[in-house]
């Protein structure tokens, strides 16, 4: 499907709509986005007045290395409306329905984003519809402020509605060699000048690591499927090398929701025949997950059954490239999740300073996500794996997403998170507090 085509008198409409919605709602009321789709994993609290932004969901234009996109379009629309250019975004999330106005406000890595950085970084300009109902345009040299304190705001200061991107040319294929390392140090020595256009890698074990170089290719002599009965992490382990188209490539992880849809037996081939395709995507994943969340039949059943209690453990972290041994080797003691991904990432420009997410521009840094749940020892308290995690990182002088459920004190969260220049945002555009501010909305609202 094709993002719908947008003009500018419907955008102009939709931003006077919008005013007015933010305008009518009581004051001091709680506010957050009317979205379909979340790729969220902390829990939001159910009487904040929502604003209806189905109408910020579009493109308005795609040129020469550049697209003017609505902040709600999700990204699968996004691609579909460039890459008929043989063109796409420089960094494109791994699932499907993440919008691009949330991968600029909270974090988005993938494979090109050890040479791209994040999507925030090609951004060029954007409208904000702000927490005092302003309509601030910002760009490195217009409201700078604002737009170097957007990312990992996560909707605390406003909205993106409208953002001008940069794109980068495609070719129809991508050529994926699957490098098998004996060790978490081999694959850190291949990620560090690895000769290729994309690089991620996943780990099985500590003596089964893969890192995955994918590079541009105008032919290809066979082509894989990883959308019906075949599944993308499985062919790591058993193909050297494979071809995708661009498209495929682009969203290989969302069929299985990385790996996590085995939790639903999907990765059963004798259930997996009956799922219609349409379905084979991360967002009917999440909505499972949710329902189970709000009614808790599963935790219940197992409560039942015996079972013990589990934690989930749903984390993207940033580790230096040089600390990510030592990451690795706790984590496998301590917390028995796989597999595991990781991503090599290094900010595109040491002229930029993002103020609340702040990465040596110097430093390679890996991403490393694990999404599942541990069993709890007798006397453990829920929290017990995620606050390991947390020292561990702030220890290797990483960072952690601010997606999923977070544990940190309030004075530590703001040193990690620059709580002095975001204070002075916050004032700036949000002085009647509006919107939550970052630590009660990613900390106190679990």
């Amino acid at each position: 499907m094709v993002s719908d085509v947008v003009t500018g008198a419907e955008y102009d409409a939709a931003v006077a709509d919008l005013r007015g919605q933010l305008a009518a709602l009581p004051a001091g009321a709680p506010v957050r986005l009317g979205k379909k789709t979340s790729n969220l994993f902390r829990t939001r609290t159910g009487d904040a007045q929502r604003l209806d932004v189905s109408a910020f969901s579009g493109v308005l234009s795609v040129a020469d290395g550049v697209a003017e996109v609505l902040g709600m379009t999700t990204y699968e629309d996004l691609v579909d409306a460039t890459l008929p250019s043989g063109q796409m975004p420089l960094v494109v999330p791994q699932l499907k329905t993440i919008t691009l106005g949330g991968a600029v406000t909270g974090l988005g890595i993938e494979s090109s984003s050890f040479r791209n950085g994040t999507p925030h970084e090609s951004v060029l300009e954007m409208d904000v519809l702000t927490g005092d109902g302003r309509i601030v345009t910002c760009s490195r040299t217009e409201n700078a402020d604002l737009f170097y304190g957007f990312p990992n705001s996560y909707g605390t200061l406003g909205y993106a509605l409208r953002l001008r991107i940069e794109l980068e040319p495609t070719h129809p294929y991508v050529h994926l060699r699957h490098v098998r390392c004996g060790s978490v140090a081999a694959a850190v020595e291949l990620m560090r000048q690895p000769e290729a256009d994309f690089v991620d890698g996943t780990w099985f074990s500590p003596t089964e690591v893969y890192v995955t170089l994918g590079s541009w290719a105008d032919t290809a002599p066979s082509l894989s499927d990883y959308t019906g009965m075949a599944i993308y992490y499985r062919s790591i382990q058993t193909k050297a090398e494979d071809w995708l188209t661009v498209r495929d490539y682009l969203w290989r992880w969302d069929t299985d929701w990385f790996w996590c849809s085995r939790a639903f037996g999907v990765q059963n081939p004798a259930v997996r025949r009956w799922v219609p395709r349409r379905y084979l995507r991360s967002d009917v994943w999440w909505k499972l997950v949710a329902f189970e969340r709000r009614h808790r039949w599963k935790t219940r059943l197992d409560r039942r059954r015996g079972l013990p209690e589990r934690e989930e453990v749903v984390q993207d972290v940033e580790v230096p490239i040089d600390r990510l041994v030592e990451f690795m080797d706790v984590f496998a003691r301590e917390v028995p999740i796989e597999p595991v991904w990781s991503c090599p990432l290094q900010q595109r420009s040491a002229d930029d300073v993002w103020e609340l997410y702040r990465l040596d521009p110097a430093v390679r840094y890996v991403n490393v996500g694990f999404w599942s749940s541990v069993p709890l020892e007798p006397g453990e308290p829920d929290g017990t794996h995620n606050r390991l995690i947390e020292r561990l990182v702030d220890d290797l002088g990483g960072r952690k997403s601010l997606y999923s459920t977070s544990y940190y004190e309030r004075e530590h969260f703001w040193r990690l998170y620059n709580g002095p220049a975001y204070e002075v945002l916050k004032k700036s555009y949000d002085p009647q507090g509006r919107l939550l501010d970052l630590y009660a909305k990613c900390v106190e609202s679990r």
